[in-house]
């Protein structure tokens, strides 16, 4: 089957998660080019991509990265060698004293989480902020915003006084999902109808992720002077973050995967491959979203129709359904575009099914095994 792939597909065990490294650096070099042009500074959000294998490389063109969580943080200061930039939805006694030592930044989620926690960060240093609700989002899914009416992330204005709490000196933002530069220019306007008094108190401001810079149709210019206004229009702060991860790891590598087996039900031909859609690409279920197989087209009508069964028991565990340029055969590779960027952050070991290798094609197209699992990986997770 041609897979129009400039590397050799046989090279890999299956089932895979293969970064490219080049397509990584493009990535990179867009967004060191941001932070130079509008001068900010653009963060790897972990909960996005967290390939840790590559953090020396991701580390050569961005400022750090931002955690969610203690283990996060833990990596960031541990693979990346820097302290994270932490905001989580919530903070517990367990973690906190760990996270405040492995940490330069911190935002609260919450007034109650600032007052419970607030004194030690101020001890040990940390700048403060309190994540904001603007109460406005481009977001296309609910699951995906966090402004619906009822919302856990962040304290909207009424919740503040006329002046910042004590220590606080930034304020954070999380809103967008797979966002262009003119929803943040939409919600940046939404924040300043709303909180212009309490963003001339401060001195850093962290507007979130969700920012699709890396994307092909993205307007980098445009951004750039979104960025640059905000600046000239609040001279008090000194530094901004973007924080983004999907656009790190956008369209930088596949999940390599082979035919097992091929049922045929009802004129549907159904490619039983050896991972899982659920298991292994659970946005695919979450989102939801069909994924792009290489070699492969959306169903169109007169031809064989395929669906793609992953091989897990679970009666969900399939996408589809897809036209093929080639007729596919057992034996052939399906590779599922574009699965580096959460997907690799969210798989289970469901049903005892091992996880997929990791490896990365290097610049000069050969492959470097980086990972394997095995049922170690699946029990120490139980007990």
């Amino acid at each position: 089957m041609n897979l129009s792939l400039d590397f050799d597909v046989s090279q890999i065990p299956t089932p895979c998660f293969v970064l490219d490294e080049k397509l990584l650096i493009n990535n990179l070099e867009k967004l060191n080019y941001v932070q130079k042009e509008a001068g900010v500074n653009i963060l790897c959000a972990l909960k996005g991509f967290a390939m840790w294998s590559t953090f020396p490389l991701v580390k050569k063109y961005l400022s750090g990265a931002t955690a969610s969580s203690l283990h996060e943080a833990m990596l960031c200061y541990e693979e990346m060698q820097s302290s994270a930039h932490l905001c989580c939805p919530l903070y517990t006694d367990a973690d906190y004293d760990k996270i405040l030592e492995i940490s330069n930044h911190i935002t609260f989620n919450s007034l109650s989480q600032y007052e419970r926690y607030h004194a030690k960060a101020l001890e040990k240093g940390l700048k403060i902020a309190i994540r904001i609700n603007p109460e406005y989002s481009d977001s296309p899914a609910a699951l995906y915003n966090p402004c619906i009416p009822g919302s856990r992330l962040g304290a909207t204005r009424e919740k503040f006084g006329e002046k910042l709490p004590e220590g606080v000196t930034g304020l954070h933002f999380h809103s967008l999902c797979e966002s262009n530069s003119y929803a943040l220019e939409n919600t940046l306007n939404a924040i300043i109808s709303k909180f212009d008094d309490l963003l001339k108190q401060i001195e850093w401001f962290n507007m979130g992720g969700g920012h699709h810079i890396t994307r092909k149709d993205y307007d980098i210019e445009h951004l750039i002077k979104v960025l640059k206004d905000f600046k000239a229009k609040y001279p008090n702060i000194k530094d901004i973050y973007l924080e983004p991860g999907e656009a790190v790891g956008w369209q930088t590598g596949y999940l390599v995967s082979k035919i097992y087996d091929i049922i045929e039900n009802q004129d549907i031909y159904i490619l039983m491959v050896d991972t899982s859609i659920s298991a292994h690409m659970p946005d695919c279920i979450e989102m939801p979203y069909k994924p792009i197989i290489l070699g492969a087209t959306d169903y169109i009508k007169g031809t064989k129709k395929y669906r793609i069964g992953g091989m897990t028991c679970l009666a969900g565990d399939f996408v589809g359904d897809y036209s093929f340029i080639e007729e596919p055969q057992i034996g052939d590779y399906i590779v599922f575009n574009d699965m580096i960027h959460y997907t690799m952050v969210k798989t289970t070991t469901f049903n005892g099914i091992n996880l997929p290798h990791i490896g990365i094609v290097k610049e000069d197209r050969s492959f470097q095994l980086i990972k394997s699992f095995g049922y170690q990986d699946y029990k120490s997770r139980l007990s």
